[in-house]
């Protein structure tokens, strides 16, 4: 009868990017972003509300590189 056309693209295996599936796969985080790092959540928080988020970058980067510690990708 007819030629079917296929409306799904033919992608080869060659030019499928893995680069994004590390080797060596990270550690799930162990708990929700929300609950992780309370002590440095809190003091940043606070710093925040006291002086402004320009003059609390320090505790800012303490709290991300904490979630970062616990698995978080920040």
């Amino acid at each position: 009868m007819g030629q079917s056309v296929s409306l799904m693209p033919h992608v080869a295996a060659s030019t499928v990017d893995t680069s994004s599936t590390p080797a060596t796969t990270k550690e799930k985080p162990k708990c929700k972003a929300c609950c992780a790092c309370p002590e440095t959540k809190r003091a940043r928080d606070a710093c925040i509300m006291e002086n402004g988020e320009e003059k609390c970058s320090e505790l800012i980067e303490k709290h991300k590189q904490c979630m970062r510690d616990m698995g978080f990708n920040i």
